[in-house]
């Protein structure tokens, strides 16, 4: 996710809402000012997640957000990096 995105509670509300879906992954700040996050679970709730992060928290104002589909690397929770 690019944007204002860091500083402004982006990941503890992604990590919040991706257990609230049941998904499981990661979510951590990156050098350049970005977030990048990974999300497995059922189809519906990582599609939630995906439309989420396109507004991000209460706080954050999301610029954009790419997405790549990968194989699943079988997290078994959600984590802040």
């Amino acid at each position: 996710m690019h944007g204002n995105v860091q500083g402004v509670g982006f990941r503890m509300n992604t990590m919040m809402r991706a257990d609230d879906q049941g998904v499981v992954g990661w979510v951590k700040n990156q050098y350049d000012g970005s977030v990048s996050a990974w999300f497995e679970g059922d189809p519906d709730s990582v599609q939630h997640m995906i439309d989420w992060c396109r507004s991000g928290s209460r706080f954050s104002d999301v610029a954009r957000v790419k997405v790549t589909e990968r194989s699943p690397e079988g997290h078994r929770n959600f984590t802040i990096r």
